[in-house]
This record gives structure tokens, sequence and C-alpha cells, in this order.
């Protein structure tokens, strides 16, 4: 049953790889600072997937978890809320604010993970979890809840504001669907980290399937071009 589920990761590396290039050609269009952050983002997550795939089809290696760890359970969320801080916050020292945090997140996480041991046993599993790979509370363990819980919080109260900005918009309608399926999709990765602590790996793969599907969904909704609202025609002259 296991034999091919190296098919579903590696579909949403290839979606996650997409919305980077959607985001890149944007950035490239419009020079806006959050594109290019979020871009970041999904290329993260599409390497932290193809991890996935390689453990699942050739057994996990240190190299390997450390990349998945790295990018899908400690970094991609930052980047993400990142992004969104940058879309709300239009203030010129913000960027370079946002920046330093991200390089310092970066650092940290991969000295972190550099010095870190790691339980060689634990990564015969077909899903190794953080807590037996480097141990429960360790450094390297503690990482996705000192780091990517926040940024999660910080995400969703984002998008959330950005939704609840445009509620009650006729031409703003697109937006506020894409909107949502960002924050629901955003969610739906987050809850897989539920299923790789349990180590279970059909669930697992579903929810990065699901949620970088509902995302890439939700961002080309709210790409559409805005419709004008209608302008309130003249009563007739009686």
């Amino acid at each position: 049953m296991l034999g091919p589920m190296w098919l579903f990761p590696l579909l949403a590396a290839v979606v996650a790889f997409a919305f980077a290039i959607s985001l890149g050609r944007r950035f490239l269009e419009r020079r806006r600072p959050y594109q290019l952050v979020w871009m970041l983002a999904l290329a993260m997550f599409g390497l932290a997937t193809l991890a996935v795939v390689a453990g699942v089809i050739d057994g996990w290696s240190r190299f390997t978890f450390d990349v998945y760890w790295a990018l899908g359970a400690v970094l991609n969320v930052p980047f993400l809320a990142a992004g969104e801080v940058l879309l709300l916050v239009r203030r010129p020292w913000v960027p370079w604010a946002v920046a330093v945090v991200l390089v310092f997140l970066t650092a940290y996480t991969l000295s972190v993970l550099q010095a870190a041991e790691v339980a060689a046993s634990a990564l015969a599993e077909q899903l190794p979890s953080g807590k037996e790979v480097f141990g429960d509370g360790s450094p390297a363990h503690r990482l996705p809840q000192l780091i990517s819980i926040p940024s999660y919080v910080i995400l969703l109260v984002g998008t959330v504001w950005s939704a609840w900005g445009m509620r009650g918009r006729p031409e703003l309608r697109d937006r506020f669907v894409g909107t949502v399926l960002i924050a629901v999709g955003a969610t739906v990765v987050a809850g897989g980290a539920s299923f790789s602590a349990a180590g279970a790996l059909i669930g697992f793969i579903a929810t990065l399937l699901v949620g970088i599907a509902l995302m890439y969904g939700g961002f080309l909704r709210a790409s559409r071009p805005a419709v004008a609202a209608p302008s309130a025609q003249p009563e007739p002259v009686r």
C-alpha cells in the first residue's frame, strides 16, 4: 500500500514549485517584497517535500531529515508570516527589519541542527518523528515550537485581518475567497505536524497535498483582477 505513496508528496512539491514560479514572475513584474519572501517560502516547501519523497523511496538519512526539518517544519512558516507582515505593513523600514529577523532565524536553525545529535535507529521509520530523531525536549526538537507556532499565529491573524477588511465588498470577492483559502490551506499544512509526530505517513502526506493545493488555489483566486463596483444608477425623473 505504501509503495506508490511517494507520488503524492512529489505532486505536492510540483504544486509548490509552480506556486513559487508564479510568485517569482509577479515579483519581477511588481517588485513587491512580500512576493519575494513568499516565493522563498514555497521553494522551501517544495524542497522539504522532495526530502519526504526521498525518505519514502529510499529511506531517511541525516541529510534528508535535516532538509525536511529545517525547511518544512521550522523555516517555512516564518517566511510565510513575514510575507504577510510585508503585505499588511507598508513602511520603508519594515522590509529591513523582516530581513534581519529571517536571517537570524535561518542562521539559528541551521546552527542548532548542525550541533544536534541524531538517533540513527529513528531514521529507519517510514516517517521519523523529530522527538525520536533529536530527543524529546532537545533544542532541535523544540525548534518548531519556538519558531513555527508563533509564526503561524502571525500568519493566521494577518490573513484573517486581510479577509475581514474585504468583507461586504463585491468587487473584492475573489480576493476575499482567495485569502480565506490561503488561510485554510496553511492551517491544513500546519495540522500535518500532528500526523508527523505520530508517524502517520498517509495522513501527513495528505495534509501536504491538500494544504498546498488550497493555498495555490487561493492565490490564483485572489490574483484575479478586481471587478469595479457597480455605480449607483440615478433615479428616473418623474
